[in-house]
């Protein structure tokens, strides 16, 4: 399979830590448990020989690799001849060269909004007719992945722009199975049950939670993750979606009532490790070591699918370690919604193999040989999820095949200054005592008004 770098965004892009991996075949067709009747069918409707395809997007070394296995089998089947290139830069170079008219067929992006700005710009193109119905249809919460990919043009007019594939799940709770089963403790299911499990935890002379919020100079941005999950615990997504555009605004009592919700887990000294107003100065990379002590220091760690690369060395999941939903409450009958996050494929110089490559990514192949290998999960309803590598991803798979509403990091939605700064900041004073939620939220918004 011949490969080609193509001009513009590549060749800058490789002088920028980018990566263009060369892919396989996994697996032979027809071998493993894939939809290979699917993936025929597929074959059989599109012939591609001579055509190229270009994919510029953020994944490097290993990601790059996967992806680049994915490509492979996208060629075998329809001759096509594809190129992927992965950059650290690609916010920056893609804009530069879609100015310039020298954009990729496909472009990848870490986030929406960046894609919404490119929409805006013209330099989008929608979607083929029929897709956002698919989506609606085949990936569980559909319509919540249809109005995170659905942006406005240049004449303000909405289309379905960005097809998201390979996302990651924040709502999580990582546990010591061994330590539950010592004191007897059952996984919640329920936020009344979560709750009660970390009074139990209390009584027994044990600490329920290890928080830890310091990351250098993006110091509390563990804290805006409760925060953003506690809201679609306790309001409607459209609530959420208000929030996070500033329509309802920051200092709105239901956004200051979500911030003393998450006071009540982390801003009482008998449920965290030791002082709650201490929490900001612990780096969130330590804090889930206490799961591991002897006796261990906390129970229980709310945070996202990455967190066992911190881990301690040989720690092994499923048996060491092991995670489950961070639930919902039952009373407030609002299903079971997912925070997270994820890559978005959007056509931005559109060719028939573009075209192919999109409508190649509605298969349940696409996903299953992307299941097969780390680090990638997937809402797909229709991907047998045998097909996941190991027991962890096929857990986080299914609490995203399972959720009702998935709502994207409202941190990164909202203007830089405010998600990744005076939010940021906020909640380090909130978390602190240094301020009260109210007075947070004030500042929070008064920083938004004046980004505007």
């Amino acid at each position: 399979m011949k490969h080609s770098l193509y001009a513009g965004a590549a060749t800058l892009a490789l002088m920028a830590g980018a990566v263009q991996a060369e892919g396989e075949l996994l697996h032979a067709v027809g071998e493993g448990s894939f939809d290979w009747d699917g993936y025929s069918a597929f074959a059989e409707a599109n012939d591609l020989s001579g055509e190229s395809l270009t994919i510029f997007g953020p994944w490097l070394a290993g990601e790059g690799k996967s992806f680049e296995n994915l490509v492979a089998y996208f060629d075998e089947a329809t001759g096509s001849n594809s190129s992927y290139v992965g950059s650290d830069s690609l916010e920056q170079q893609i804009l530069i060269d879609a100015a310039a008219g020298s954009a990729p067929n496909l472009t990848v992006f870490p986030q929406p909004g960046l894609a919404a700005n490119m929409a805006k710009n013209g330099y989008l193109t929608p979607l083929a007719d029929g897709s956002a119905d698919w989506i609606k249809d085949n990936f569980a919460a559909g319509q919540s992945w249809v109005d995170l990919g659905t942006f406005e043009n240049a004449e303000g007019a909405d289309g379905f722009y960005g097809f998201f594939f390979n996302v990651n799940v924040k709502s999580l709770v990582w546990y010591s199975p061994e330590n539950f089963e010592d004191f007897g403790y059952e996984v919640p299911e329920t936020m009344e049950d979560f709750k009660a499990l970390m009074d139990q935890m209390v009584a027994d002379g044990e600490t329920p939670l290890c928080v830890g919020l310091a990351s250098g100079g993006a110091t509390g941005w563990p804290a805006t993750d409760w925060v953003e999950d506690l809201m679609l615990r306790t309001q409607p997504p459209e609530v959420y979606d208000d929030w996070v555009s500033n329509e309802m605004k920051f200092d709105d009592p239901r956004v200051i009532a979500v911030i003393e919700e998450y006071g009540t887990f982390t801003r009482n000294d008998d449920y965290v490790v030791g002082d709650a107003d201490d929490t900001a100065a612990i780096d969130f990379r330590d804090s889930p070591k206490g799961l591991f002590d002897s006796p261990p220091a906390c129970m229980m760690h709310r945070q996202a699918s990455f967190i066992p690369a911190y881990f301690p060395e040989g720690t092994e999941l499923g048996a060491d370690a092991d995670f489950f939903y961070f639930p919902a409450f039952a009373e407030k009958d609002l299903g079971t919604p997912v925070l997270g996050a994820g890559t978005l494929f959007t056509v931005t110089n559109p060719n028939p193999a573009a075209e192919a490559f999109m409508e190649f990514l509605t298969t349940p192949f696409a996903h299953e040989i992307m299941m097969a290998q780390d680090g990638f999960l997937t809402p797909h309803l229709g991907a047998n999820p045998d097909n996941y590598s190991n027991d962890t991803q096929r857990g986080q798979g299914e609490i995203l095949t399972n959720a009702t509403t998935f709502r994207f990091d409202g941190s990164d939605l909202m203007p830089g200054a405010v998600g990744a700064g005076t939010f940021w900041t906020g909640m380090v004073d909130y978390s602190s005592g240094a301020k009260d939620a109210a007075t947070v939220a004030g500042e929070i918004q008064s920083s938004w008004d004046a980004a505007k």
